[in-house]
């Protein structure tokens, strides 16, 4: 599973408050928790009406001054993420395109001839797509732009949206029947979703959660926005990878175990 920390995100208040007082240390601190925390990349949204480019910019510094973890630029400005690339020391991934508006026509071309990969959104321009048959026709016109940029399948995450099941009774469904359908077109490309969404307006929402990234990696997510030091979802991966046999002999589970990854090991 590839697992983006999401935690650096100026829409959480106590991002939002150490954003604005411009406290390094505390932002150094939350991204070396996610990357000790095993974080394949960090995101990094400034999520300010002004000043997006140069805020990015101060995040990504801090992170790479504290983390190897590759950057995940997050902004739904496309020309602030095409501006912020040349800030990250190697490829990162791109949150995020999709057919609305301009935005795969702005970063496509900034990253077509790169290693730099991509979240891409099924949604366009007209609505957010309610069922599975919209998404599935949004993802086929979606391939269409990666193929005219010559992107490689394998560098695309594809983040079928989810919505919350309190008043989508069949929103796991669909993510589910997008999910298979996307994995078996294109067996190479990612399939990636934040987990919140499902249990929005609803109570024990953890649980919730942990459910469905279960579910959903069993349909074929093979990557996940999550806070990477919550434990129990972090065993909840490492448990499903194992029972689904992507984990041969169970040795990344024995071995987050070892590392104590799950905080079950008595001290």
């Amino acid at each position: 599973m590839i697992i983006i920390g999401e935690k650096i995100n100026g829409a959480i208040p106590s991002v939002a408050k150490a954003i604005k007082e411009r406290d390094a240390d505390w932002i150094r601190d939350l991204a070396k928790r996610q990357s000790d925390a095993g974080a394949d990349f960090i995101d990094v949204c400034a999520s300010v009406v002004e000043g997006d480019v140069e805020v990015l910019h101060w995040l990504i510094d801090l992170v790479q001054e504290v983390s190897d973890a590759k950057i995940c630029i997050d902004s739904p400005n496309p020309d602030s993420i095409v501006e912020a690339i040349p800030f990250c020391r190697k490829p990162g991934i791109i949150n995020s395109v999709s057919l609305e508006g301009r935005k795969i026509d702005t970063v496509f071309p900034a990253i077509a001839d790169t290693k730099w990969e991509c979240i891409a959104l099924l949604c366009d321009s007209n609505r957010i797509p309610e069922g599975a048959d919209e998404r599935i026709d949004i993802f086929e016109r979606t391939m269409v732009k990666v193929k005219e940029y010559g992107i490689d399948p394998s560098r695309i995450h594809i983040d079928p949206l989810v919505f919350s099941i309190g008043t989508n009774p069949e929103s796991f469904n669909s993510f589910a029947e997008v999910t298979r359908y996307v994995k078996n077109a294109y067996p190479s490309i990612h399939v990636t979703s934040g987990l919140s969404n499902i249990s929005f307006g609803l109570p024990a929402r953890k649980i919730l959660n942990q459910a469905f990234l279960i579910m959903a990696m069993q349909a074929g997510m093979d990557c996940a926005i999550i806070d990477p030091t919550n434990r129990d979802m972090i065993g909840s991966i490492f448990a499903t990878e194992a029972l689904l046999d992507i984990d041969e002999y169970c040795l990344e589970y024995i071995g987050a175990y070892n590392d104590d990854r799950f905080g079950t090991k008595k001290q």
